[in-house]
């Protein structure tokens, strides 16, 4: 699920692109939102809330969208490229001006709502790290309220909007803090630090573009445990973990290294874990898909 610093830059791109311009065409493949012709609408501002999109127009509305899993908005010059995806089965939203098409495919969510009703979609949701609302202090104080584990903590929107599976094992990974830790015994002070640093490492995502907690920005490299499950940790050379964090049905997966964190999750009985993109060999050892 794309994480707030790519929904950050979503919005951005979004924004440069659509505010000020009038809209010439719209389309909602939504079963939820109502028929209104968006037509004449301006845009003022398009933003990110968490991982959440708001898009608010000069009538008062405001469209909002969630990419979920696999939605992504493009943006792109009107024209047979646009024409094409406007036929496409997975196309949920397009706003379109006379210089630039948003397209929005896969989307997981969206509404069309009175722009003072947003609260209602987003208001449940904590400081967003990447936002002008960003409160530490409110932040940390709800981290360690939380009833679960640590990692549970960063991952529950209601206590700060922004994080996901990615972020949530580097960022634990780069403390050294156990995952499966009970939020409310992890230190104050350690917490205001490793919020202060992923704060830092999502902000240069931003404007990088690329998520990365290495300091190398090459495919492959940029993690020190996310999506590592079964390849010796960069820190240690001990094997990195995977297991789930949460209940059913909203499990996430979760990376770690045993070793620099502290031992294996709950639910990890220690059996060898294949890495990501292998198969078995005959020998038993695992090799990597071409």
């Amino acid at each position: 699920m794309p994480e707030g610093d790519t929904v950050h830059r979503t919005a951005d791109r979004l924004h440069r692109a659509l505010a000020g311009r009038p809209v010439t065409r719209a389309d909602l493949r939504w079963p939820s939102a109502p028929d209104v012709d968006l037509r004449g609408a301006t845009t003022l501002e398009v933003l990110a809330r968490g991982k959440h999109v708001l898009h608010r127009f000069d009538t008062g509305s405001t469209l909002h969208t969630h990419l979920r899993m696999e939605g992504q908005w493009r943006v792109e010059h009107p024209g047979p490229r646009t024409d094409r995806t406007l036929r496409r089965q997975d196309l949920r939203a397009a706003v379109l001006t006379d210089e630039w098409s948003a397209l929005g495919l896969r989307l997981g969510m969206l509404d069309l709502v009175p722009t003072t009703h947003e609260r209602d979609l987003v208001g449940h949701l904590g400081p967003d790290l990447l936002g002008p609302d960003w409160d530490p202090d409110r932040a940390r104080d709800a981290l360690v309220a939380h009833d679960r584990t640590v990692v549970e903590a960063l991952l529950d929107q209601r206590v700060l909007a922004g994080v996901g599976t990615f972020w949530a094992s580097e960022i634990l990974f780069l403390d050294r803090l156990h995952p499966w830790t009970p939020a409310g015994q992890v230190d104050e002070s350690r917490v205001d630090a490793l919020l202060a640093r992923l704060r830092r490492l999502m902000e240069a995502a931003v404007r990088t573009g690329w998520q990365m907690t290495t300091g190398i920005q090459r495919s492959g490299q940029e993690a020190y445990v996310h999506a590592r499950s079964g390849r010796p940790c960069r820190r240690c050379g001990d094997t990195v973990r995977v297991a789930m964090a949460g209940r059913a049905p909203r499990e996430r997966t979760i990376f770690s290294c045993p070793t620099c964190q502290g031992g294996l999750a709950p639910t990890d009985d220690g059996r060898p874990q294949r890495p990501l993109g292998s198969t078995p060999g005959a020998s038993g050892t695992y090799r990597r898909r071409p």
